[in-house]
């Protein structure tokens, strides 16, 4: 089955140039558009796409509080992958911070966005690791969520898996680095996200970044 993708961007090009790339690949099916954040939720109740291409800038309802709506209400949400054109903006972090599984900059070449697009649908791995570590540098300070991380207990092993997340390396890396089997390293990542309360691996390396817990730098 294909990755169905929905495009939220209110720059009409933007979208026509998404809805380009990405139709052109056989795994991949845009299944709708939208220009503001605020269409976001009937249409992924109705469409139900894999992933939303979401503009973290809109004029009635940005894609931060787009992400935390779909998140909140819809069962079963999406992956949301933020679109920026800058990928030091604090508002991606504080969308990644709501829930967003990853960002493409609005610059990318057509090969990364349809990189972004299967890797955030996968769920394997995190995107843009050095990115994301870059964006913790400089805008996790005095956040709050070192507690749930403290409070999480978790294992040597699964703070061993949660450092390598960080890295951005994959569950088959993670496995090849820890000489474990895959099964074994999915039950970790499992576990991991279960404890820190996680929807994802994101937001997983986010709180370990905020808690101190992995140095971003």
């Amino acid at each position: 089955m294909p990755v169905t993708v929905l495009l939220v961007d209110d720059e009409p090009l933007v979208r026509a140039g998404l809805r380009a790339v990405l139709g052109a690949q056989p795994d991949i099916d845009v299944v709708g558009e939208a220009s503001d954040g605020a269409a976001v939720i009937p249409l992924v109740r109705s469409l139900r796409p894999d992933v939303v291409a979401m503009d973290v800038r809109m004029p009635l309802l940005d894609g931060i509080e787009a992400t935390r709506a779909v998140l909140r209400t819809v069962p079963d949400p999406p992956k949301i992958l933020v679109v920026t054109t800058f990928e030091d903006d604090e508002y991606v972090y504080e969308a990644l911070r709501a829930g967003a599984d990853g960002f493409l900059l609005k610059r990318s070449r057509p090969e990364e966005i349809v990189h972004a697009v299967r890797l955030v649908a996968a769920g394997d791995s995190l995107l843009f690791p050095a990115s994301v570590r870059q964006l913790a540098a400089r805008y996790a300070g005095g956040r709050a969520a070192g507690e749930p991380l403290s409070a999480a207990r978790l294992t040597e092993r699964e703070a061993e898996v949660l450092r390598l997340m960080a890295r951005g390396l994959t569950n088959a890396e993670i496995a090849a680095r820890l000489v474990l089997g895959a099964e074994t390293v999915k039950s970790h990542v499992s576990a991991v996200l279960a404890k820190l309360g996680a929807r994802d691996r994101t937001q997983a390396v986010i709180a370990a970044y905020e808690s101190g817990f992995v140095a971003p730098r």
